[in-house]
């Protein structure tokens, strides 16, 4: 309990660097004023070309807050990219907006208002005031992560991504779930989470849940489960936010150790290919640009050396100086070219041209004249 407290109160101190800004939305559907919250990336600039994944939070009176902290603090370390966070306040009118049919057990009256005042009203209007992609995540709290599940059956699903924490399942929710996941063909993300402490009667729902979409074998279907422990309904939202996230964009953060062996020295094309490769499937994936970032040049460089692959070196070097060209890594992956090649000369030029060079995160004046010496003392 300890942990979770610590990690409770280091949520709540994170200070909301990002812009966030708090404005009443009219819905037509709802014929009523909703208050909402949207959290913009830090440095949002609406004149560059960015695209950024839009979060839309149910429960926004306290769901908005966690996630909105803990996003801004894993994209400050470069581990998920930057997103739009949108929270809808949901507390005077919570019942009647998740209300669903007791017959047909699907969306009614004003929840079938509120359905289409997401899908409508609220995401057009974000889409023509800032700059999201349309890989899309929705997330929600106990009802509101029943509730999330409707957005599943449209043909053409509005959302990517689906992070339920504890759902108040409704009837024949988990068996329709499981049948329309078995047969999705776009790559889709669900996240569920329960705890030890959970609400009992959910909790049982939750675990049956589990068991028929851990069953599933759909190659798009990306899902993940988690029953923590030492977590009841409401502390289980705080573990489950990074977990969910981490998952949710796996592909997107750069190399480690694991994707190194495992992948990069063994991609047929080759390292620099393999790259290639990861970039493109960002792009395609989550449907933005990602630049490449220095920890993967790094590995790309080290894997070249170790598969002796000159061809991939070279085309790192050109990538480096295309797209950090004041940067010294534009000049030391050049200069680590050239050695390879034994061009010692051209190398020294290289490295020694890096000194007039803005320092990056992993290669400063230091690291370059270690270089500068060791190829002088070799002449």
């Amino acid at each position: 309990m300890r942990r979770l407290t610590l990690l409770l109160l280091f949520l709540v101190s994170i200070p909301i660097s990002a812009q966030v800004i708090y404005e009443p939305f009219y819905s037509s559907k709802l014929g009523d004023t909703r208050e909402i919250k949207i959290q913009l990336p830090r440095n949002y600039n609406p004149e560059e070309k960015n695209k950024y994944p839009l979060i839309i939070v149910l429960d926004g009176d306290y769901l908005f807050e966690p996630f909105a902290g803990n996003l801004d603090y894993q994209t400050y370390w470069g581990g998920i990219p930057k997103c739009v966070v949108v929270g809808i306040n949901q507390v005077e009118t919570r019942e009647k907006d998740l209300f669903y049919d007791k017959d047909i057990y699907f969306p009614a009256h004003e929840g079938a208002s509120f359905f289409e005042f997401i899908g409508m009203e609220l995401i057009p209007f974000i889409e023509n005031k800032y700059n999201v992609s349309n890989f899309r995540i929705l997330t929600g709290h106990d009802s509101s992560a029943n509730f999330l599940n409707y957005y599943l059956f449209k043909d053409n699903p509005l959302f990517r991504a689906y992070i339920a924490f504890s759902p108040d399942l409704a009837p024949e929710m988990a068996n329709r779930v499981q049948e329309r996941l078995t047969y999705i063909n776009t790559d889709t993300f669900y996240y569920l989470a329960t705890a030890d402490n959970d609400i009992a009667q959910l909790k049982d729902k939750i675990l049956t849940h589990n068991s028929l979409l851990a069953s599933l074998d759909n190659p798009k279907l990306h899902y993940r489960f988690d029953n923590f422990t030492d977590a009841d309904h409401y502390s289980l939202v705080s573990l489950g936010i990074p977990r969910a996230l981490n998952n949710i964009f796996a592909l997107y953060k750069p190399i480690s150790k694991q994707e190194y062996t495992d992948q990069v020295l063994t991609y047929e094309g080759g390292p620099f290919k393999y790259l290639e490769k990861k970039y493109n499937d960002i792009k395609l994936f989550y449907g933005f640009e990602k630049k490449v970032v220095e920890n993967d040049m790094k590995a790309i460089a080290a894997a070249a050396i170790k598969k002796d692959d000159l061809d991939a070196l070279k085309e790192l070097s050109k990538l480096a100086r295309k797209e950090y060209p004041d940067s010294m890594i534009s000049a030391y992956f050049t200069g680590m070219y050239y050695e390879q090649e034994n061009n010692l000369k051209k190398a020294l030029q290289y490295y020694q041209s890096g000194l007039l060079l803005k320092a990056s995160d992993f290669i400063d004046k230091d690291v370059l004249l270690d270089k500068i010496y060791s190829l002088k003392d070799e002449n």
